[in-house]
């Protein structure tokens, strides 16, 4: 069996009835070779996914739902609306700009989408926000009780990050300016996945530090 020089490595899907063979990589020549054949790896309506990825000789193993009822799986292409929301999110200058693409298709994934209308209330002053929200579209206004103006928020940026970080109340209000769409991530899930992925989680607190750095100089920097 001939592997591909790419990271991506070789895909093989099998069915319930099927059996799975693993063996060693020759990294060299891109080679998998001394295969043996192991008991049935499983029993049930979802088929296993593997990877052999051409950088290491490991079998990794992930188990999606296959979007047919026919033996094996395939790898879905992401639908092109959520595609065009994750650019979105990957080139706002002021949102989580260390994030990568892979951060973002994994925080998109486990996200809850939610709606507001104009005048609604996203984060309200004196509650926590159990989570964070990620603007997708529209625009919103953050009201500072001590501050004349209302900053305004939109498309790629973040609120409820302070009452996240803090674990405390939130300190201002967020409320729509427009119809606003935004995903939600609440703070059970992004522990999980920080769990799971640590370099994320690196990447995601970076970020914060990066956004909360700029509106204090901003606020500082104010005539």
């Amino acid at each position: 069996m001939r592997l591909p020089k790419n990271s991506a490595g070789v895909k093989e899907a099998f069915g319930r009835r099927e059996r799975v063979r693993f063996g060693k990589v020759d990294r060299h020549k891109g080679e998998a070779s001394n295969f043996r054949v192991p008991e049935r790896l499983r029993d049930g309506s979802i088929s296993a996914c593997f990877l052999l990825v051409w950088a290491c000789p490991v079998v990794s193993v992930v188990l999606p739902e296959c979007a047919s009822g026919k033996s094996g799986c395939s790898y879905m292409p992401m639908p092109k609306v959520i595609e065009q929301e994750v650019s979105v999110l990957t080139s706002s200058k002021d949102g989580l700009v260390y994030l990568t693409p892979n951060d973002w298709a994994l925080i998109v994934d486990k996200a809850c989408r939610v709606a507001f209308r104009k005048g609604q209330v996203l984060v309200h002053r004196g509650k926590r926000t159990n989570g964070v929200y990620l603007l997708v579209k529209g625009t919103a206004r953050v009201q500072i009780a001590a501050q004349a103006g209302s900053p305004e928020i939109g498309p790629g940026e973040i609120c409820g990050e302070m009452s996240f970080l803090e674990d405390a109340p939130a300190s201002a209000n967020v409320v729509a300016d427009n119809d606003v769409e935004a995903y939600h991530l609440d703070r059970p899930t992004l522990e999980s996945l920080f769990e799971l992925f640590p370099h994320l989680a690196s990447r995601f607190y970076r970020s914060l530090a990066m956004n909360l750095s700029r509106r204090l100089r901003d606020l500082i920097e104010q005539p």
